[in-house]
């Protein structure tokens, strides 16, 4: 468009103004396009739309309020589901079932086998079709399987529909972080990430709040047929509203209009990484075979949830054995989920400040910090005496603190993978890693060591915690020798930022696009 089709176009308000050349704006990468919004005007000739900074702020919170709210919720689900065995065991399905041995340790991992199964099918789909109408089907389906277990008289049955229900819900980080990967710029996603990942933190004390009035139900059932019945119900209910109620993404939904659409994706296009393409590219996919990051990020899902498997089966055990009754134990889930979230908001607005302010990357270093919170719980669980009930209970209560360091890893993920097929692969990946330390961490709470609060899985806890350290050091020196490295190539001082390519919504991969640079 030419510079006199701008001026004729201009709006009398003397607050917007029009760049004189389209390149001006499109040029710009993220941080520079955020330097410039903090003058309060935006200029762009981009679809004929002119806007200011008010403008997109109260977009984004707008898009924040549909997007990141129906994400929470949608999470408070998900987590609910996969602790309803927690809260089944100390309501007497192990009793009632006859449940022996590891067979409960078994009936925690299949989930994770489920997972496993089903989860590069359910990141194949997401290529071929919208991930809103996806995840909206296989909520649905949560609570279907969730409510099967209620009828379940048998070990074999339960484990099988403990099977079916994990894999159905493989559908749910990776199509979080696509959706987030699509509707918010880089520099926002790690906020984004933690505030719908605090739901977690609420679902736990949900849970709690749940399982209290629950088991306060004086009906035919054991009240553990109605913990999975009350919960797979309003899962169904809300994997209907999903399905209809969530938008496909930022160019096709019913809730901006054409303006505010081009408002998006002018402000997304400095991301370098596209929105949305449906087209499978095998040689992303050998890229992404071929990329250490991925092995890293597998790795620090794979040891950052060996703990994870350890406190969302056996929690509510490890506070029972403490000597409160069933639903005295209920109760104490909502202090930790409240101190869950605590640590997840605490973390990602330390991150965005210290971004904001140095323009530097500190996404490893803090969640290196929050990780030691963890390795203190961890060691207190395993050396202080069963007798100092406070103690122990307060131990229980730090192991949260690694959920903080997880939201910072999927960031990683979402921020530094480039091209849709590398994304699902890298997403598929990471979530095996996932599954793998929610398998393996059941098997290390030995059901002699109950009344101990299980000293072995303490110890592996602990273990887990420094490798995953290790991990994360280890992200760090290579992002930043990568980034280097390309500002090598292209004769960049070190601090001067790298210029977007023109095509900034072409399906490049990171490693495609010598312009993309790290965060870590």
């Amino acid at each position: 468009m030419s510079q006199n089709r701008a001026i004729a176009d201009k709006p009398e308000d003397s607050n917007i103004e029009f760049a004189s050349e389209r390149s001006s704006i499109q040029n710009k990468n993220e941080d520079d396009i955020n330097n410039h919004l903090e003058d309060g005007v935006i200029s762009s000739q981009e679809g004929d739309v002119a806007y200011t900074l008010k403008d997109l702020k109260r977009l984004t919170l707008r898009c924040d309020l549909i997007i990141i709210s129906m994400i929470g919720v949608c999470y408070i689900f998900f987590y609910i589901v996969q602790t309803t065995l927690s809260y089944a065991a100390i309501f007497g399905i192990k009793k009632d079932l006859h449940l022996e041995g590891d067979q409960y340790s078994w009936l925690s991992s299949i989930f994770y086998f489920g997972f496993i199964a089903w989860c590069f099918p359910n990141n194949y789909l997401l290529l071929k079709f919208p991930v809103s109408y996806l995840l909206g089907l296989n909520i649905f389906l949560w609570g279907m399987f969730l409510c099967f277990q209620a009828a379940c008289s048998s070990y074999g049955g339960l484990l099988a529909c403990r099977f079916l229900g994990g894999a159905v819900e493989s559908i749910a980080d990776p199509s979080y972080l696509l959706i987030t990967s699509m509707w918010y710029t880089r520099r926002e996603q790690p906020l984004r990430i933690g505030i719908w990942y605090t739901f977690n933190g609420i679902g736990v004390a949900f849970a709690g709040l749940l399982g209290y009035a629950i088991g306060h139900i004086k009906g035919a059932l054991p009240s553990w047929k109605y913990e999975f019945i009350v919960i797979g119900t309003l899962c169904m209910a809300w994997g209907i509203f999903i399905f209809f109620a969530m938008p496909k993404n930022p160019m096709q939904n019913r809730y901006f209009n054409d303006r505010e659409k081009k408002i998006l994706a002018h402000k997304l296009r400095g991301n370098q990484t596209g929105i949305e393409t449906k087209i499978f590219k095998w040689y992303q996919v050998k890229e992404a075979f071929l990329d250490p990051k991925m092995y890293l990020l597998f790795l620090m899902c794979f040891f950052g949830n060996i703990p994870n498997g350890v406190t969302s089966n056996f929690g509510t055990m490890i506070v029972n054995a403490l000597g409160f009754d069933t639903l005295g134990t209920t109760l104490l889930q909502i202090p930790y989920g409240a101190y869950i979230a605590l640590c997840i908001i605490s973390a990602v607005l330390i991150n965005d400040k210290l971004h904001t302010k140095l323009k530097k990357n500190f996404r490893c270093i803090i969640a290196i910090f929050y990780l030691f919170g963890n390795v203190a719980g961890s060691a207190c669980l395993y050396a202080v005496d069963q007798k100092h009930h406070a103690g122990k209970l307060i131990a229980y209560y730090l192991t949260g603190t690694y959920n903080a360091s997880f939201v910072l890893i999927m960031s990683l993920s979402t921020s530094n993978i480039s091209g849709y097929t590398k994304k699902i692969i890298f997403n598929a990946f990471i979530f095996l890693g996932y599954c793998v330390g929610n398998i393996a961490g059941p098997f290390f709470a030995k059901s002699d060591q109950a009344a101990n609060s299980y000293p072995l899985a303490s110890g592996a806890m602990l273990f887990s915690n420094a490798a995953e350290i290790l991990c994360l050091v280890i992200f760090f020196f290579y992002a930043k020798w990568q980034n280097e490295k390309r500002d090598k190539e292209q004769g960049i001082a070190p601090g001067q930022e790298a210029s977007n390519i023109e095509d900034n919504f072409e399906d490049l991969t990171d490693y495609e696009n010598r312009n993309f640079r790290y965060i870590y």
